[in-house]
């Protein structure tokens, strides 16, 4: 049986996901929503949403599209509003999918009470929550959790996980990122919200990229982080005067130890990358490696297979020859693990207790950060109930 899904967010990142939502076989009906009506208008000629759309299922309001009678919402929209939209969808009886992060704000001791809302909404409502972290549904992310069901690694011992994004970076520069969010009518509304405060927080405000990958591969938790920033040696007016690099160390509830590092000013490509080292075998730079050899892996080799379905849905709309999409071809996997976790009313892979892990881990390192590497305790709100 399948399902009805509304599109929430139809901006440059939202965009490369509406084909694939709306191709997926388990999708029966799609929604279009989104505050220009011009590009509800424009995404509403694309073939495959036509196939699925009903002319009674375009909106310009999210209070519109959480009334309607849909099973669940994929909201892409900006980062401020994912946790306060992501809440409302659920209390009216709708499942969502949330871009990353959890919520985007300066104030971490604001984004730990949206995390707890948000779990405390999944149980309270029995609607699922899934984070559409990219990092989990890479290549390197699905090797290493089918080598850690196996037991490969033997026991883990240390984990690294880094993002290393520049501001000026010519592939992503952040600094018009930012320009567009803020020009948006949903930017406007944030720029008067914090009209007097600052809008600025560390670059470990937005972990997930680097939290992610060992915390998902090792089924672990952090316990307690120490760790340190870095400032600009130069007045840049994007940092306000914020560190534009943190570094983090973690203990964590398997007993390792893991590194964390989120970098805004570094001279490097974009990456979002990961280590993992077990006393029998450890994975580092598409590399299996033991005690005897070290194996060199190929993206085929590393991916986890879609179904045949799901492939050929996704190759119908595709504009080239790979389908799986942005960000290591995870764009693919999000859509699917989605649609085919509410279809069959099953939790989700990133669930809500995982999601506010990645987030609650950034928010601590932070807080350290700022008081200059003192060791801090770690929330954590437990597995899926």
């Amino acid at each position: 049986m399948g399902i009805s899904l509304g599109l929430v967010g139809l901006g440059s990142f939202g965009a490369a996901f509406v084909d694939l939502f709306a191709a997926h076989p388990l999708v029966d009906r799609i929604a279009l929503c989104d505050r220009e009506p011009d590009r509800v208008a424009a995404f509403a000629k694309r073939p495959a949403v036509q196939a699925k759309l009903r002319t009674a299922d375009l909106y310009t309001s999210f209070d519109e599209v959480c009334r309607s009678d849909l099973d669940a919402l994929a909201i892409i929209t900006q980062p401020w509003l994912h946790a306060p939209q992501a809440v409302q969808a659920m209390e009216q009886g709708k499942h969502v999918y949330s871009a990353v992060p959890v919520i985007s704000l300066p104030d971490g001791d604001r984004i730990l009470e949206w995390c707890n809302r948000l779990v405390e909404t999944v149980q309270r409502t029995g609607q699922h929550y899934m984070l559409g972290e990219t990092t989990c549904y890479r290549p390197q992310t699905m090797y290493c959790r089918r080598q850690a069901q196996r037991g490969a690694f033997g026991h883990f011992v240390y984990a690294e996980g880094e993002y290393l994004h520049d501001v000026d970076s010519p592939s992503s520069n952040l600094r018009e990122v930012q320009r567009r969010r803020l020009a948006s009518s949903a930017g406007q509304e944030w720029i008067a919200q914090m009209a007097g405060r600052d809008r600025h927080g560390g670059p470990m405000h937005y972990p997930t990229h680097s939290t992610s990958g060992p915390i998902f591969v090792m089924r672990a938790h952090a316990l307690k982080v120490s760790a340190w920033g870095y400032q600009p040696p130069m007045p840049d007016a994007y940092f306000n005067g914020e560190f534009s690099n943190e570094t983090a160390l973690f203990s964590m509830s398997n007993g390792t130890t893991m590194r964390i590092c989120e970098f805004r000013q570094v001279g490097h490509t974009n990456s979002e990358i990961f280590r993992i080292f077990g006393t029998h075998g450890s994975f580092r730079e598409n590399s299996w490696v033991d005690k005897a050899q070290s194996v060199p892996l190929t993206v085929a080799e590393m991916r986890d297979p879609l179904p045949e379905a799901v492939a050929d849905a996704y190759r119908s709309v595709s504009q080239s020859s790979d389908f799986y999409g942005g960000h290591g071809g995870s764009h693919a996997y999000l859509a699917h693990e989605f649609v085919e976790a509410i279809a069959n009313e099953r939790t989700p892979a990133i669930n809500v207790w995982e999601a506010v892990r990645y987030m609650a881990a950034g928010v601590m390192a932070h807080q350290s950060a700022l008081r200059d590497g003192e060791l801090l305790s770690v929330p954590d709100w437990g597995d899926p109930k």
